[in-house]
């Protein structure tokens, strides 16, 4: 596939993608905590190379007793479509916390096939 198609379609989908959510390591998105876990509305920078990244380090509050395990994209800032996302490396909170997503690691990638 040409990379002017890829890029065509990671802009797509970033319209789509609208909030970014965390997960344990189970998959199930956070919940609770003072302040409280929120998902947070996202921007993508334009695709290179059929990659799409936010156009900014995403800062959530995380509730204590939970692992981040993973973060996934939605359509809405509640309910929605989950659109998928990536694991990450198991980040363990005793107590109440924030956990920091790095745009610069943080992407979804349309490749060539």
């Amino acid at each position: 596939m040409e990379a002017v198609y890829r890029n065509a379609i990671a802009d797509h989908g970033a319209t789509l993608i609208t909030h970014i959510a965390l997960v344990d390591e189970t998959g199930t998105e956070l919940t609770g905590g003072s302040p409280a876990y929120a998902r947070l509305a996202v921007t993508w920078t334009s695709a290179s190379g059929g990659m799409i990244r936010p156009n900014a380090n995403l800062t959530f509050n995380v509730p204590p007793s939970t692992t981040v395990g993973g973060w996934r994209g939605f359509s809405a800032s509640t309910a929605g479509t989950n659109y998928g996302g990536a694991s990450l490396t198991n980040e363990a909170f005793a107590g109440q916390g924030e956990y920091t997503l790095l745009a610069a690691f943080t992407g979804i990638a349309h490749n060539a096939a």
